[in-house]
């Protein structure tokens, strides 16, 4: 640092450092911060928080698996996974090069008895014509007529077999019985299937149903027809009535949960086959409603305990969070039984419960909604 005239070097270091120090005392620039994204969970109104919820699947009353009747290399596949097809439409097709040569042959027997038959009858009509002339005795006669008779049945025999060959040839292609979409493909061309493998999976989009699995403590509560509501997770504010058309009658070996299928009235593309719906019983919600036994379910993660006080974190008017007590009726393996606390329609953080502080401005996104990206961040 070069030195100033008439400054000595101490001074100099002086005003240096009142530079720096009035440079620090500056008005530091207002940052502002957005509001802390949190997820919530609305409190249901009415019966509809009070009702045990199944999730579980949209599946097609009529579905099944589909497969050729003979075995052989597939040369051919015409379809694909999600694509609808029509009765009667060629699905696929296996090498029918074995199949045709065995119809041939048959083919070639079914010949070859007939021209035994026409000499069997040609050998009993001289038979009997020197029959009658006392040529030949009753038992040559009778010869005859046997063979006549083997013939007969060796030309039924060679065209049933035929029948058989012929219809081999034809399984050699496999068609959809009834219209439908294929679910699931399971083959390639190429591949060698046996007879009865399943090729692929179709599925009739007509009759939609909700397919929900039932623990073992609750199935005995749920009987057929009863009523039921649906709700898509790919449309929230979207309910459709329901019945229960089937339970299963045996657990599943590894789950140890029943199957309850539920027939939707009204089921269109609003639930997608495959897609994930929930399911709750009418039932339930009047049966707890008039025991009082009603509670809310929250996620544990929500619930945050401070020495023998339950607590949870409600957003008020402004989106700030306010910290409430509530009384937890009982824990489970997910969730955790509100008794008292909460009142419907309030938001309640369900993640990020353990950041947020009172009075801090937060940003609600429901449970229920779709992941979005925030390209602000």
């Amino acid at each position: 640092m070069n030195q100033p005239l008439g400054l000595p070097r101490s001074a100099v270091w002086m005003l240096f450092a009142s530079a720096l120090a009035l440079a620090g005392c500056s008005r530091p620039q207002h940052v502002s911060s957005a509001p802390r994204a949190v997820v919530v969970m609305s409190v249901p109104a009415g019966d509809a928080q009070h009702a045990q919820l199944y999730s579980g699947e949209v599946r097609a009353r009529l579905e099944g698996d589909l497969a050729f009747r003979v075995a052989g290399k597939i040369i051919e596949r015409r379809v694909d996974a999600g694509q609808s097809v029509k009765k009667g439409q060629l699905l696929a097709r296996i090498d029918a090069q074995d199949s045709s040569l065995n119809a041939s042959a048959a083919e070639d027997a079914v010949r070859v008895a007939e021209a035994d038959l026409n000499l069997a009858k040609a050998e009993l009509q001289r038979s009997e014509s020197l029959f009658a002339q006392h040529f030949v005795s009753a038992s040559a006669l009778d010869t005859r007529r046997s063979q006549l008779q083997s013939a007969q049945a060796r030309l039924q025999q060679a065209q049933a077999q035929a029948a058989v060959s012929k219809n081999q040839l034809g399984y050699t292609s496999l068609y959809a019985d009834r219209d439908g979409v294929v679910t699931a493909m399971n083959v390639e061309a190429g591949q060698v299937v046996a007879a009865g493998q399943a090729v692929l999976r179709l599925a009739d989009p007509s009759s939609r149903e909700a397919l929900i699995w039932v623990p073992e403590s609750r199935v005995a509560s749920i009987k057929i027809g009863d009523a039921a509501l649906v709700r898509p997770w790919s449309a929230q504010d979207q309910t459709l009535p329901g019945k229960v058309r089937e339970i299963a009658g045996s657990a599943d070996s590894t789950t140890r949960t029943y199957a309850v299928r539920i027939a939707v009235s009204g089921a269109d593309a609003r639930m997608p086959l495959g897609s994930t719906v929930a399911a709750a019983f009418v039932k339930d919600a009047a049966a707890a409603k008039a025991a009082g036994t009603a509670e809310i379910r929250l996620p544990l993660p929500a619930v945050l305990r401070v020495g023998e006080r339950s607590l949870v974190w409600v957003l008020d008017k402004d989106n700030k969070a306010q910290q409430r007590e509530v009384k937890v009726s009982a824990y489970r393996d997910t969730d955790a039984l509100i008794g008292s606390g909460l009142q419907p329609g309030e938001q309640v953080v369900v993640v990020g419960a353990h950041t947020v502080q009172a009075g801090m401005a937060l940003k609600p996104v429901e449970q229920s909604a779709p992941v979005a990206l925030d390209v602000l961040r």
